[in-house]
């Protein structure tokens, strides 16, 4: 199981946001794509994916950009991660076969769906708070 660059310069968004960007301070595409190193009409997709998501939130203006509201619940690593790369990512075979099945399994299957697992449920507990908290992270 491997990201998709969408799906890390995602996470790296978001952590940015949770870190640096509050309902007062606001953080537009041009900043978030410099702190993560990603091109900007990218990040910009991105951006707009989490917020259609009402994983973070955007505004409009002047005073416009994206934010994490202080009211919004912790968001867990696992949702954004669902919102980029889709439900069934947990379920995909490490190989990209699309016939990967229990009955049917490829060479790496019995040892990786454990580790899956493990991963998912990690996903899961951990916030985006948990992890943008970590002193000198570097995003890019």
């Amino acid at each position: 199981m491997i990201f998709s660059k969408s799906c890390e310069y995602a996470l790296k968004s978001v952590i940015y946001l949770s870190a640096n960007a509050k309902d007062d301070n606001k953080a537009n595409v041009k900043e978030i794509s410099n702190a993560i190193n990603s091109p900007e009409p990218f990040t910009a997709k991105i951006l707009q994916q989490l917020s259609k998501q009402k994983l973070i939130t955007s505004t409009k203006g002047p005073n416009g950009g994206f934010y994490i509201e202080k009211s919004t619940k912790p968001i867990t690593i696992y949702k954004v991660i669902e919102a980029i790369e889709g439900p069934e990512f947990f379920d995909r075979c490490i190989l990209g076969l699309s016939d990967c099945l229990n009955k049917k399994p490829c060479p790496l299957h019995e040892y990786f769906v454990k580790h899956r697992t493990e991963l998912k449920e990690l996903f899961m507990k951990k916030t985006i708070n948990d992890i943008s908290s970590i002193e000198k992270l570097n995003l890019k």
